[in-house]
């Protein structure tokens, strides 16, 4: 009887460092949840979002496995992200501190804001005013449907074209680094504003954002689970990322 409990017991150890080791694998080369903390990426993602990035989709660097191991440089097996992607980065300030935004500008591209205007490559980009977008404490934001010159569309948020990051100089991409922008665009510390993030280098990509798996509207706690149903955003789940 002690010899069966004793089986038993080390059966139940294997079947859990198999689990550990089968969710460590997909979390490192498949898809790895993420969840979205501040409103940079407004109206795309919202604060309480939820959701799965896939880490095949641009290959994989050291910042593809837990805490960054410094055993290779560059990438391996890697795809190139697409203009209008949205991405998961390590800041490359720090290296540390995930960031997700939306790739503007890619390897050799120059980048331009002119009075709110997006410019790539010296052509404005196409934005199509949808109307006021009302956020959750009030503030009320002019909503725009922005078309990338390859045809990705995407909406953006702007407070008006008159604020701190609406007219910048130009920005000349370096090769094997990208530029990426928060869709509240007035509201979003990206590769902007050089001295807090910059140019994204490729090493540092983590992966492409797919689809919300979760959505919480923040009004319930951990411990109100009389609230956990009521909080749920129902809309939001399994909704793709565009």
């Amino acid at each position: 009887m002690a010899r069966k409990n004793s089986g038993g017991f080390g059966e139940t150890i294997r079947t859990v460092v198999y689990a550990v080791l089968i969710a460590v694998v997909i979390r490192t080369f498949a898809y790895e949840p993420f969840n979205i903390p501040s409103g940079s990426m407004k109206p795309t993602l919202l604060i309480g979002d939820y959701l799965f990035v896939s880490k095949f989709s641009y290959g994989y660097s050291r910042f593809s496995l837990p805490f960054s191991p410094n055993l290779f440089s560059g990438r391996i097996l890697g795809g190139e992200p697409e203009r209008g992607d949205v991405a998961v980065f390590k800041k490359p300030t720090d290296n540390q501190t995930d960031y997700i935004k939306r790739i503007i500008g890619l390897p050799g591209d120059t980048i331009q804001v002119v009075g709110g205007i997006l410019q790539i490559n010296g052509t404005p980009v196409t934005r199509e005013e949808v109307g006021p977008y009302t956020d959750d404490d009030g503030r009320v934001y002019t909503r725009y449907i922005e078309t990338l010159p390859n045809g990705v569309k995407h909406p953006i948020l702007e407070t008006s074209d008159h604020e701190f990051l609406d007219n910048t100089a130009p920005y000349l991409v370096p090769p094997r680094h990208y530029f990426a922008m928060g869709d509240n665009r007035d509201n979003s510390q990206d590769s902007r504003v050089m001295s807090d993030v910059g140019f994204v280098p490729a090493e540092n990509l983590i992966g492409r954002a797919e689809f919300l798996f979760f959505s919480t509207d923040g009004t319930a706690g951990w411990l109100e689970p009389w609230k956990w149903f009521s909080a749920v955003r129902y809309d939001r789940l399994f909704q793709a990322v565009r």
